[in-house]
């Protein structure tokens, strides 16, 4: 053999060892890429629970403190009525009860007269709190209950929202609370304990089974159980590494867009958005209303706003309807609504006049549960209903005649209720008289034509004329220019939204733009 060959088999030689070392290497990473993705796709889950649980703990404990603080005689409507408005923004609760020694008085929910008596108690806190975890002893119904009791008063809460994890594809999941068991998924999953795992992902081959568990410290110690078939865990990630590893550094970059898509899929908008409102990561800015008559500020309108814990902002046109495709538009109300209140309660107080509009969907007039809600946070802010005006969109008008029934409760109640985006719908003039309405928001695209050829230059003329022959007060959005608020002012537009007056403001900016104008 010629010593060219020799040295041809040796660098080929070496090139193959080292394309196998380096696909060696790639299936390595690829496959540590795979672990991480799964232990960081349950570690958010995780996160998000603990959050969640120790946001209900500690508000449970809170609540009951605050029951035996309440004023006046005991099982009269005033505190059944008390009782029945703090259990209302809070789904999880089922029962609110008032005892005297060993015997329930009274109470709301559905365990109004067979209460609950187990007669052990898994802890006893040096505060006074006394709870018993889910189990044979709290069922009712067939459901395991977590009960609280505090003083005189206990709740009953039913875990099992807790662990809204969507599609959970063949894995269970369980949920632990000071090292006892609060909740899982489905009910009966056989779960080993936390104390028996490593935090992180385990491959239980033996069992067949993929792993995890992830703590929480805190206030409250918090553990979560994750299993699931390893043969969908190795499903999941075999097929991409026996490609990149067989394939090469091409198929491998590959392999890792593909595992980014897969990661930002399962972590979708929706999930995110859902962790947020949970988190209470959605937060408002204030848009002003001016009276044009007289140059008064007389409200705002509250926008919603979510950052994410990096700083970036998904911007409304995104998450909005992310929010009414997957049905979470009245927490996104309620989140909107709890935020205002806690920014601007002082300055509503101190102004009576002023007003905060809140968007809403179809899906609030769908049921009382919005209505009711709103009602018991005004309660506890001490507001009148006319604090809040309620915007709706000709898409929510045009749902059922339970839409129509629930604006003439609202309106019964106190609040203005005003059609958002008027003109670019269905709207006629039959068609808004079978509404009760207070107020019509010009749409933008008409305010903008003003001035100019455009067909629409002329409707908005028709516009206010017809909000005037139904007695409806009128709002144009989007006023850019003094010549648009000129024009607005002399057709008689009641009020007027945009750059013109304003940006959208943060609540400390509200407040001030308030206090340099005239007090409404």
């Amino acid at each position: 053999m010629q010593r060219r060959d020799r040295v041809i088999i040796d660098i080929s030689i070496a090139a193959l060892g080292g394309i196998a070392v380096l696909f060696a290497s790639l299936t390595w990473y690829l496959w540590r890429g795979s672990f991480t993705a799964e232990e960081a796709l349950v570690g958010d889950l995780a996160t998000s629970l603990g959050e969640r649980t120790e946001a209900m703990m500690l508000d449970t404990r809170a609540l009951l403190a605050g029951f035996d603080t309440l004023p006046g005689p005991r099982c009269t409507p005033a505190h059944l009525n008390a009782l029945q408005d703090a259990a209302m923004g809070r789904p999880q609760i089922r029962a609110i009860g008032y005892w005297r020694a060993a015997e329930r008085q009274c109470g709301v929910g559905f365990l109004q007269t067979n209460a609950l008596k187990p007669a052990r108690a898994d802890r006893i806190y040096d505060s006074g709190v006394i709870a018993w975890w889910p189990g044979p002893q709290t069922e009712v119904g067939g459901v395991q209950l977590f009960l609280m009791r505090y003083g005189d008063h206990d709740v009953a809460i039913d875990p099992r929202g807790l662990l809204d994890v969507g599609p959970l594809e063949g894995r269970q999941v369980g949920l632990w609370v000071e090292k006892l068991r609060l909740a899982s998924e489905p009910a009966n999953a056989d779960l080993p304990s936390p104390e028996s795992l490593k935090v992180g992902l385990t491959l239980d081959r033996k069992n067949g089974r993929a792993i995890s568990r992830y703590s929480r410290g805190g206030e409250l110690p918090i553990d979560l159980v994750a299993t699931e078939p390893i043969g969908t865990f190795w499903s999941r990630y075999a097929p991409t590494l026996v490609v990149g590893s067989g394939i090469g550094l091409v198929l491998a970059a590959a392999w890792l867009f593909a595992l980014m898509r897969y990661t930002r899929h399962r972590l979708s908008l929706a999930s995110m958005l859902r962790n947020a409102l949970t988190a209470q990561r959605v937060h408002a800015v204030y848009q002003p209303v001016i009276e044009l008559s007289t140059g008064r500020c007389v409200g705002a309108e509250a926008l919603a706003r979510w950052t994410l814990e990096g700083g970036a902002s998904v911007s409304p046109e995104s998450f909005v309807p992310v929010a009414e495709l997957t049905g979470q538009t009245t927490e996104l109300a309620l989140a909107v609504l709890r935020v205002t209140l806690a920014d601007l309660g002082d300055l509503l107080r101190a102004s009576p006049g002023l007003s905060v509009n809140l968007n809403l969907s179809a899906d609030e007039l769908k049921s009382e549960r919005f209505a009711d809600v709103l009602d018991a946070e005004l309660a506890r802010q001490g507001l009148k209903q006319g604090a809040i005006t309620l915007e709706l969109t000709e898409r929510a008008l045009i749902s059922t005649d339970s839409a129509r029934t629930m604006i003439g409760r609202l309106r019964q109640r106190g609040h203005r209720v005003a059609l958002d985006d008027f003109g670019t719908g269905y709207s006629s003039l039959a068609y808004l008289s079978d509404f009760e309405l207070d107020l019509i928001k010009i749409d933008r695209l008409f305010v903008h034509s003003i001035g100019t050829e455009a067909a629409t230059s002329h409707v908005i003329t028709h516009v206010i004329e017809m909000a005037r022959s139904l007695g409806l007060r009128t709002v144009a959005e989007g006023v850019e220019t003094e010549a648009q608020r000129e024009w607005l002012k002399a057709q008689g537009v009641d009020y007027g939204q945009g750059w013109i007056f304003s940006k959208p403001l943060s609540a400390g900016e509200f407040a001030a733009f308030v206090r340099r104008g005239v007090a409404a």
